[in-house]
């Protein structure tokens, strides 16, 4: 039985702040919260600790794309590439390709799960979206579910802790929805040009989420609210939201943020690259290049392709340029998005939980990353 203790100066529990308490840890989880008062020991985190991040769409990291290398090594680098930034359970995401590399993918993530710190599952981002709002996704590659591909995705879920797959609600039939959602699967809508109501047929089958909120859907008219209406009508959908001030407009957040309809909630994500953690300008997608300048990433035609962005900089965003309360902004990238996908404990620091918690400063940077009650990352 391993066990460790962290005393905290200031801790954020999911809930409420702690002034000067210890986090018990055994086996990964926490065992208790207690005052420091008359205890010695263990490591000593000045500043806040606050729960582990989790990010439910990240296409790279360190170098790495998981279309280009679909392994169980190239998951452990995005992984760890994400630690720095306070990033403590992931899904790592395989872009719009082919039969064969969605396989590898799929084995990737069975040889990962339960051995690489922070791997939570695999998001499937297509193929089976709307050429109409493809958005970076290669339509060469974008093609209708047949039986090959739902059978496929169904046996996947036996061998992955998480599977989440985005499809467009046009494309994608509520009755092939309703056999994922009915294996386990969580099945998000995104890349999709549908209306509001046939959007409301596939939340109808089950789909629970919708993936980076504004970009790549048919948007909100006052005759027609698109599926951005059924996004923030619907209380049972949760929805992804990309905070870096390029994907979505600061006044659409904020407006979104009020009409939201619960108990689903918007939560961060990155959609990040492979540029993320290094100092790379250019990548490829698809056997595409990929410019990496002013923050953002873009294809040659100027589309928007996955974003240059870290969890820890959007929770930035959320807090200084939205408004937010910091503890809103912390839950946006750690309660919400562990609520969305059943992720039981994480994004709080209670009795019970995963010992995934990260330390910032009071400027909110990253001084070191706990997962399951180790150091995986000091500053």
């Amino acid at each position: 039985m391993s066990s460790a203790s962290f005393r905290c100066e200031r801790l954020f529990d999911g809930a409420e702040w702690h002034d000067d308490v210890v986090i018990h840890v055994e086996n990964g989880m926490i065992t208790a919260l207690e005052p420091t008062a008359g205890l010695s020991g263990g490591a000593s985190l000045d500043g806040m600790v606050v729960p582990g991040f989790v990010d439910l769409q990240v296409n790279g990291g360190g170098g790495t794309l998981l279309n280009d290398a679909p392994t169980r090594e190239s998951i452990e680098t995005i992984c760890s590439a994400h630690w720095q930034f306070g990033t403590t359970a992931l899904l790592p995401t395989l872009i719009t390709d082919t039969r064969e590399v969605t396989a590898a993918a799929i084995a990737a993530g069975s040889a990962a799960a339960g051995k690489v710190p922070g791997f939570a599952g695999l998001h499937l981002e297509g193929p089976h979206l709307s050429l109409a709002r493809k958005g970076a996704h290669d339509p060469a590659l974008v093609r209708p579910m047949e039986n090959e591909d739902l059978q496929l995705l169904v046996a996947a879920r036996a061998q992955l802790p998480n599977l989440l797959v985005t499809v467009a609600a046009e494309t994608v039939i509520p009755d092939q929805i309703r056999a994922l959602a009915d294996a386990g699967i969580i099945v998000s809508i995104g890349h999709s040009d549908a209306g509001f109501d046939t959007a409301n047929a596939a939340i109808d089958a089950g789909a629970r989420m919708v993936t980076h909120l504004f970009n790549a859907m048919s948007q909100m008219g006052h005759r027609e609210p698109g599926l951005v209406g059924a996004a923030l009508a619907r209380g049972e959908v949760y929805a992804g939201l990309i905070a870096d001030g390029i994907h979505v407009h600061p006044q659409a957040i904020k407006i979104a943020l009020a009409a939201k309809q619960g108990p689903g909630r918007i939560f961060l994500v990155t959609d990040a690259m492979s540029q993320t953690g290094t100092d790379i300008r250019e990548l490829t997608l698809n056997g595409r290049q990929i410019t990496r300048a002013n923050g953002a990433l873009r294809l040659a035609d100027g589309t928007l392709a996955g974003a240059d962005l870290d969890m820890i900089d959007a929770v930035a965003f959320m807090h200084r340029e939205i408004g937010l309360g910091l503890e809103e902004a912390l839950k946006m990238a750690s309660f919400y998005p562990a609520q969305a996908i059943g992720l039981e404990g994480h994004g709080q620091l209670i009795k019970g939980s995963p010992a995934n918690f990260v330390q910032l400063s009071s400027d909110l940077a990253v001084r070191s990353t706990v997962i399951g009650g180790e150091q995986l990352f000091s500053a």
